[in-house]
């Protein structure tokens, strides 16, 4: 492993809840930029919760989590919004398009969120990356206009709308066939292999995590394997 800054680095992280219930325990993970992770193991695990930590929508109960070398403890929810919104992406099981928003006008979002493109580049933006995801055709559909595996696509092309250093997915393929589940994997695959973007994939679907060129496999909140190919 480089010595390198890594991309992303979790310190000794454990997670519990005020209630008492402990979601991850003692977790250090480091994730280089053209990696390609899925994290794995039984329901009740802790994937989604580590993805959670990892992705700056939840903090640690103790430990850290850093990006690009920046330790994220001390920052305030507004800074935690900016950092998601300009390093990362996300991508869920349901992919939380807006039904009333077209597919370019929905990945748009995050470029308008962020401000930092003209309309014009923005515009631009939104169609280069559904011509790159096979869905120049579908820009001014609407999502009941298009397929699952095609609303999944957008939501991809969506999480990659502000140039993300680390995309997020949790369970992206839940809602697929085993064709367009396969074609977001390697979708993903691509992004990391040829864009050098950090992926990190929650799944429970063992031959597709087989894509991936790291598997990280947790019981019981614990990383018991972390297995590269």
């Amino acid at each position: 492993m480089s010595t390198a800054e890594p991309l992303l680095a979790a310190e000794a992280v454990t997670r519990t809840l005020p209630e008492g219930v402990t979601l991850v325990t003692d977790i250090s993970l480091r994730v280089e930029a053209g990696e390609f992770v899925a994290i794995t193991g039984p329901s009740g695990s802790g994937k989604s919760s580590l993805l959670y930590l990892l992705g700056l929508l939840d903090r640690p109960s103790t430990g850290r989590v850093l990006l690009e070398g920046r330790d994220t403890a001390a920052l305030s929810a507004a800074d935690l919004a900016a950092l998601r919104l300009s390093r990362l992406g996300f991508v869920f099981q349901f992919h939380f398009l807006l039904p009333e928003f077209t597919a370019r006008e929905n990945v748009l979002i995050p470029i308008r969120r962020k401000g930092s493109l003209t309309p014009d580049a923005g515009q631009a933006r939104s169609l280069e990356l559904l011509d790159a995801l096979g869905l120049a055709d579908a820009a001014d559909k609407l999502p009941e206009q298009l397929s699952g595996g095609m609303r999944q696509r957008v939501a991809i092309a969506r999480a990659l709308a502000n140039d993300p250093a680390l995309v997020l997915a949790d369970e992206p393929t839940g809602n697929l066939d085993t064709k367009n589940a396969a074609a977001v994997f390697d979708i993903f695959a691509r992004l990391a292999r040829d864009e050098g973007r950090a992926i990190l994939v929650v799944t429970h679907d063992a031959e597709l995590a087989q894509r991936a060129t790291r598997r990280v496999h947790l019981v019981d909140g614990r990383i018991v394997s972390d297995e590269r190919q």
